[in-house]
């Protein structure tokens, strides 16, 4: 849609006043480095998979105007795919999983239970993605303390926003997943009853924000996300989505980073795209061999093994392109 130079203007203009901790001035934009044709790479322990996985992932990227970093990690296929993994992108409101995870352990440290007020503020910040909330929990902790989490976990490459602006702290794919990871299993930084804590309140995500990494997930499945929206002046629209997926013997978690987005629909529908080709892959049934009834022996010995391209594949249920136009009309998250 072709709006007049000044409407955008204004627009942002009443987004900055009522994103409050989220923009900040222009010059701290993110600028990861574009490609033209993006490559997934991707390693599996299962055979065939990485391959079409990084075939799947690149085409399903192939024509977006969005600059996208993906990383994927299976624990049960041992699979692990990534894309501009380490370029920076303003966070939005995937930084909420963090604070989170901060005050989860500084409590933890300190031997002392969340109070109601912080289970309050958590649970807005989670599942609503309420914005007054994080900033009240980011005032709580200090960036002294959320750098102490970032160094406990490893997530070595993310930068807090500098003054009370947490939306434009930066972050990369691969320190995202370092988070899942240790949300979703055992570890010495997060105890297993802060694990369960966050975990449980991705699962409660409100229905409109549900979009992204989910899409294509199959039924039964335990989805865990967390979603961020911010649009700036430079790079268009940033649109994020991680997210955790496990029960039903699956154990998996993917982050979809992007910006230079024309519009929020651009950006979910790039992540989206993503997550359903990487559902899709990792729940196909393994190969199974080829049994031939009635042929002589010596003919099945020199039988061709059946490769990947020769397997049907299960249909997936169609997912919707973006959310609706209602939730695109709300406040930069």
């Amino acid at each position: 849609m072709k709006t007049p130079h000044i409407s955008r203007r204004v627009r942002g203009a009443l987004c900055a006043a009522l994103a409050v901790g989220v923009l900040a001035p222009v010059t701290l934009a993110a600028t990861p480095a574009a490609a033209a044709t993006p490559t997934a790479s991707c390693t599996s322990g299962r055979a065939g998979l990485a391959a079409k996985l990084a075939k799947d992932i690149t085409a399903a990227l192939k024509g977006r105007k969005s600059t996208t970093a993906v990383a994927l990690y299976d624990r049960t296929t041992k699979t692990t795919c990534t894309l501009r993994a380490t370029s920076k992108y303003d966070s939005a409101s995937v930084v909420k999983a963090t604070v989170l995870a901060t005050l989860l352990w500084d409590n933890a440290k300190r031997g002392r239970n969340l109070t109601q007020r912080e289970i309050d503020l958590s649970t807005a910040m989670i599942t609503k993605s309420d914005n007054d909330a994080t900033s009240a929990l980011w005032k709580q902790l200090g960036v002294t303390k959320v750098n102490g989490f970032l160094k406990a976990a490893g997530m070595t490459h993310t930068v807090p926003g500098s003054g009370g602006y947490w939306g434009l702290t930066q972050i990369t794919a691969q320190d995202e997943q370092r988070l899942l990871t240790l949300l979703t299993a055992k570890n010495s930084v997060l105890t297993d009853s802060a694990r369960s804590y966050e975990l449980g309140l991705m699962r409660k995500v409100v229905s409109g924000q549900r979009w992204g990494t989910p899409a294509g997930a199959p039924a039964g499945v335990t989805v865990q996300v967390k979603n961020g929206w911010l649009q700036r002046a430079t790079h268009g629209w940033r649109v994020h989505s991680i997210g955790a997926f496990t029960g039903k013997g699956r154990n998996y978690v993917l982050t979809v980073l992007t910006q230079d987005n024309n519009t929020m629909t651009d950006g979910v529908n790039t992540i989206q795209a993503v997550a359903r080709v990487v559902h899709q892959d990792l729940n196909l049934p393994p190969e199974k061999p080829r049994v031939l009834h009635g042929w002589p022996i010596r003919v099945l010995h020199r039988a061709e093994v059946p490769t990947p391209a020769t397997l049907l594949q299960e249909a997936i249920p169609p997912v919707p392109e973006a959310p609706s136009g209602r939730m695109l009309t709300v406040t930069p998250k």
